[in-house]
């Protein structure tokens, strides 16, 4: 198939390039519209009963959640100063009416926590209208101006607050990312090809893939909602991934010129179609890999992680097909050329293609002494995970902000001003009497931990009396023992008929924690057996896959206990520019784990394709790794620093969970392109030996005709043919 396709894409390389350049620019043109169109939050499960009680609220009560926190504050005035007062009046009695559901003051309430300790400021609690968060956002946008009051310092905290100022930072995020990155990987290009036209090559796609992927977004937001978020992974993941597979491609062409030499337009004909039928093979079980991977993060309900799942898919999916497509007709056309602005240290022939060179005489060595490099390498890997064991977990909260957002800003302001920060639950509480709803009040205050509980609201759901009760208590929302509170009013039994669905905050991050450990298991077997489905495709070996997942497994433990270490127990805080929670976003790890599976995969099977290629030519195990180590070595180096240069630019985010991510997949990264790929890969596969391509018979000739092959048919061309032979 691939072979057919390479021959289309040598014939009609102009044509080919052509259409993609303008599907290009349509795409980049309707592309840049998403960034009006994206969400922010997701971080819910609207099913979980934290969602439940969230909804209940809202039909029966409307809301009561602190979406928005004004604190109005004076050098010169005290909250009882009429003027203070009137200038607060001013704001409440202007908020839109149809954008709020309720607003809390203390001037109508009393309640002294409304109040500073210097009584020189005070809050004004805002709830926002709103069925869904893409609606709640809309009314916070409305309502913020409004808040602001003249002649006062106006500060605004709360969730909605803190989602605008991550949608402002993401943007900024993404504009200093590229500004540092595409400089210097152009520069790395350049150092790396040698020649100008080569270096355009891979920065060429990895654009294409990006414009190509907010394109597909912007469609898929006219259908469902979207995270802001997205932009993050498609443009890491869109330029990383595209960038590799250029590299794999032209360094491929290259090597495949440099055996046909002075044979015109016929033998870069050949070249694109070996090119396309090997590396292009790669390239496409790499993409589908990494897709497949991602697709996992669907099977959970938060929105964060679904539209991190579709972001990534798109980015990968485009990546793969221009890679596939525009750039071996761009191969095609540009021919011999492809050296065309040489760079003084090019040489003619790389010491990549010899097969004698240092990588071949790393692996050599490695596998003289597979047990003495394995054993250490293994143990070192598994002991920088050791933090990983003892994580604990939250959710988001001002403080994956930089320290100077506003928000942040205010949120701080808050807890200093107001006697330190505190934590509510709304509870629903449904189908109870006067005296069960007087004694579940009294259950709930006296909960270890609770420094108040009271009834809100009455009213009615369903024909059944209703009542929203509030509890208080001293803390972070996202600390344990919020949580443990939270865990505590759970197990209070409302009476017999009566029904109690507590939210908020610490609640949802209760509930995203819990979702998130019951479906785990069902992404791990989901991740595991695609990768062993498309490996045994890919490499006709039940033995190979295995010890693929395996080693991948412990390369991302080590990247987990590493950002374990940093960012939930605040170590390089100042060098990295952060604030440690004390925690790990539960979201984090599980993206983690989709993005650095397929990525490890990635270069396993650029490494195994070209050692399965040896293999069938010598059946020389040893041979067949030293091989393949060698001419990929060089590759996957050059690969892994280009992405690195990507990845490390996300690591400057000045969100704290970006920040992680892009820490996290360095590590990860640089650990599996050098001591996995050049250590451990060879010294596992020399005390494997020929049991690497092990499959049962009935499963081997399966794999001999429908499996993902390098070649076609020998009878289909004389191309092809010669292809086999190699």
């Amino acid at each position: 198939m691939l072979v057919r396709w390479g021959r289309l894409l040598a014939r009609r390389g102009r044509l080919v390039v052509t259409t993609g350049m303008l599907l290009v620019i349509a795409a980049a043109v309707f592309g840049f519209g998403v960034f009006d169109k994206l969400q922010a939050g997701g971080f819910d499960d609207p099913g979980s009963e934290s969602g439940q009680a969230a909804e209940a609220e809202r039909v029966t009560f409307g809301r009561h959640e602190a979406d928005l926190v004004a604190i109005y504050s004076s050098d010169s005035m005290s909250v009882e100063d009429p003027a203070f007062e009137q200038a607060v009046d001013d704001v409440v009695t202007g908020l839109p009416d149809d954008a709020v559901t309720s607003v809390v003051t203390w001037y109508d309430t009393g309640d002294p926590a409304l109040v500073s300790e210097d009584r020189q400021a005070t809050q004004v609690v805002v709830s926002l209208a709103g069925a869904d968060q893409d609606a709640l956002s809309e009314s916070a946008d409305e309502v913020q101006p409004a808040l602001e009051a003249e002649g006062l310092t106006t500060d605004i905290a709360g969730q909605y607050a803190v989602f605008g100022d991550v949608n402002e930072t993401v943007g900024e995020d993404i504009a200093r990312a590229e500004s540092i990155s595409m400089p210097l990987v152009l520069i790395l290009c350049l150092i790396i090809f040698g020649s100008v036209v080569a270096a355009f090559m891979p920065v060429g796609i990895g654009a294409i893939a990006v414009f190509g992927s907010f394109a597909i977004v912007h469609v898929l937001t006219m259908f469902t909602d979207i995270s802001v978020f997205a932009i993050n992974i498609i443009t890491l993941l869109g330029m990383g991934l595209a960038i590799d597979y250029a590299l794999f491609i032209v360094s491929r062409f290259r090597e495949e010129l440099a055996a046909r030499p002075g044979t015109g337009r016929e033998g870069v004909a050949d070249a694109v179609v070996t090119t396309v039928a090997t590396a292009g093979r790669t390239v496409m079980v790499s993409g589908l890999t990494v897709a497949a991977a991602l697709a996992s993060l669907l099977i959970f309900p938060q929105g964060f992680l679904r539209s991190m799942s579709i972001g990534g898919i798109a980015a990968v999916l485009v990546a793969m097909t221009a890679a596939l497509t525009i750039l071996p007709a761009t191969l095609a056309l540009v021919g011999r050329r492809i050296d065309s602005g040489r760079m003084p240290w090019r040489r003619r022939r790389s010491r990549a293609y010899d097969d004698q060179g240092a990588w071949a005489r790393l692996a050599r060595s490695v596998m003289r002494r597979p047990i003495a490099y394995a054993a250490p390498i293994v143990i070192v890997l598994l002991t920088l995970g050791a933090p990983f064991l003892g994580a604990s977990w939250g959710s988001v909260d001002e403080r994956v902000l930089p320290e100077d957002a506003p928000s942040r800003v205010a949120s701080e302001k808050l807890a200093t001003e107001f006697g330190g920060e505190q934590s509510t639950a709304n509870i629903v509480v449904t189908g109870a009497d006067g005296s069960q709803l007087r004694e579940y009040v009294t259950s709930v205050d006296e909960v270890d931990g609770v420094s108040g509980a009271r009834v809100l609201a009455q009213g009615t759901e369903s024909g059944e009396p209703a009542a929203l009760v509030q509890a208080t208590w001293d803390g972070g929302s996202q600390a344990e023992t919020s949580q443990t509170i939270v865990e505590d009013i759970r197990s209070i039994d409302p009476g017999t008929g009566a029904d109690a669905l507590v939210g908020g905050q610490t609640a949802s991050a209760v509930d995203l924690i819990d979702s998130i450990g019951s479906r785990l298991p069902w992404m791990g077997l989901l991740v595991v057996a695609v990768m062993l489905v498309l490996l045994f495709l890919a490499f006709g070996s039940l033995v190979l896959p295995i010890k693929a997942v395996v080693m991948n497994a412990i390369s991302i433990v080590a990247s987990f206990g590493v950002v374990t270490w940093i960012f939930a127990d605040g170590n390089l805080e100042g060098l990295l520019g952060f604030t440690s929670t004390g925690y790990l976003d539960a979201t984090q790890p599980i993206l983690m784990l989709a993005i650095l599976f397929g990525l490890s995969m990635d270069y396993e099977v650029f490494l195994l394709s070209r050692v399965r290629e040896q293999w069938d030519i010598t059946v020389d195990n040893t041979e067949a790794v030293a091989t393949g180590v060698q001419r990929t070595g060089g590759i996957i180096t050059s690969a892994a620093l280009l992405l690195a240069v990507v990845i490390g630019a996300f690591a400057t985010s000045g969100i704290v969970f970006i920040k992680m991510i892009g820490v996290g997949m360095l590590v990860a990264l640089l650990v599996d392109a050098t001591i996995v790929r050049a250590l451990l890969v060879p010294a596992t596969m020399k005390l494997l030996g020929r049991a690497n391509w092990w499959a049962p018979g009935p499963m081997r000739r399966w794999w001999e005709r429908h499996g993902i092959r390098e070649t076609g048919s020998p009878e289909e061309s004389p191309v092809e043919s010669s292809i086999l032979v190699r």
